[in-house]
């Protein structure tokens, strides 16, 4: 049986603002827990594309009973987007395929966008029985397990059948073309941020104020999935030694995930577990970036992080791994400080730079959010997005 986040679509408009009958897109993602970065956008584009006549569906496969997809159908609300769950039992689960069907026959859906291996290879089966045009957003291949490799083999088949493959950033996009995706087909749309959401409501004394946090103190702060390739290890490592150096400093992370478990017993064997905190899951991160007197991205492997581009555009200054799409985004020493994956030695030196000199924390973080003022708008992307549909339909 399907349930929503709203109980039902049907109540969402079936009409666009001009009265022609509205184009239905299906957003279809798997997820566990509380999902991740491309949540972010999935969920937000609903209301970028509705004036466009565009109507998306949201359409989530997870476990059965997985409490933590209580926390998507929360941001659904807020985002006033249709949320529809089907319930995934894992690869061999075949009544997903039926559950989907069910959905794009009764939705009359014109446009499935994939987000991951699984939707895409199901997007291919279902047309076989709908026709509906194809599209896929390849967010990267980050968290690795016995299973990549399996996920990665499923994509390369997959992708170059698709009629658009969006990637979010340039490397994502070299790698799509290495297995053949034809290079008309394979387009570079980078993440944006809402810009009216992620605008400064309070100083970084009132952030931390209600957050406990010692008058006086630095704040190191950091946003993301637990899991090894986000090297949160490193950055536990770098704060242990700069409290050893004397600089009153406490680091906070939001998340969670499978290493946190070892992410504690690290803080506690350095002794700095007191000025470590892990935070969990949190529904909101906007009010703990603007406590944060820098933001550090330590992550081993990324696409474009969505949590960068939330702290420059919060005017928070940010030190990140030269990674993937991360030199785009970051222009070093002129937007945010960029250094080497994998090296305790150079995040160290880094942020001991950044949290000894005010100044230059300062003019990063104004020139951060200019910079996703100017390239990195969520409208703008969305405009992009709708481009693309209205293109594969024969709307332009």
């Amino acid at each position: 049986m399907l349930s929503t986040a709203h109980n039902d679509v049907s109540h969402f408009p079936s009409k666009a603002e001009d009265g022609r009958e509205e184009i239905v897109v299906l957003d279809a993602r798997v997820v566990s827990g509380t999902g991740g970065g491309p949540d972010k956008t999935i969920l937000n584009s609903p209301r970028f594309l509705v004036q466009a006549g565009y109507r998306n569906l949201c359409v989530y496969l997870h476990p059965p009973g997985d409490p933590g997809f209580e926390q998507l159908r929360k941001r659904a609300r807020i985002a006033e987007a249709p949320l529809i769950s089907v319930p995934d039992r894992g690869p061999w689960d075949w009544r997903v395929i039926g559950r989907t069907l069910d959905i794009c026959r009764r939705e009359r859906v014109a446009i499935w966008h994939g987000h991951d291996y699984k939707s895409n290879a199901l997007g291919l089966l279902l047309r076989r029985f709908w026709p509906m045009r194809l599209v896929t957003t390849v967010h990267g291949w980050v968290k690795h397990t016995r299973r990549t490799p399996l996920y990665y083999r499923i994509d390369r088949f997959c992708l170059p059948r698709y009629e658009r493959v969006i990637c979010v950033s340039k490397d994502l996009q070299d790698e799509c073309l290495k297995i053949q995706v034809p290079a008309e087909r394979c387009l570079l749309i980078e993440n944006g941020i809402d810009l009216a959401e992620y605008s400064r409501t309070r100083t970084i004394a009132e952030a931390r104020q209600a957050l406990g946090i010692a008058p006086g103190r630095l704040v190191v702060g950091a946003v993301g999935r637990l899991s090894a390739e986000k090297g949160f290890d490193l950055l536990i490592r770098a704060v242990d030694r700069l409290t050893r150096a004397g600089l009153d400093l406490e680091l906070l992370i939001a998340g969670e995930g499978d290493e946190e478990p070892r992410l504690r017993a690290l803080a506690s064997e350095l002794g700095c577990g007191e000025r470590v905190r892990l935070l969990g899951f949190q529904a909101s991160v906007k009010e703990l970036y603007q406590a944060f007197d820098v933001f550090v991205l330590s992550s081993l492997r990324e696409g474009l992080p969505n949590v960068l581009l939330e702290a420059m555009a919060l005017e928070v200054p940010v030190l990140a791994t030269r990674i993937a799409g991360v030199p785009r985004l970051i222009d070093n020493e002129s937007n945010g400080l960029l250094i080497e994956p994998g090296s305790v030695d150079e995040l160290t030196l880094a942020l001991e730079r950044l949290l000894r000199n005010g100044e230059l924390r300062q003019r990063l973080a104004h020139a951060g959010r200019e910079t996703i003022a100017a390239r990195y708008s969520f409208a703008v992307r969305m405009q992009r997005i709708q481009a693309i549909y209205d293109e594969l339909l024969g709307l332009r």
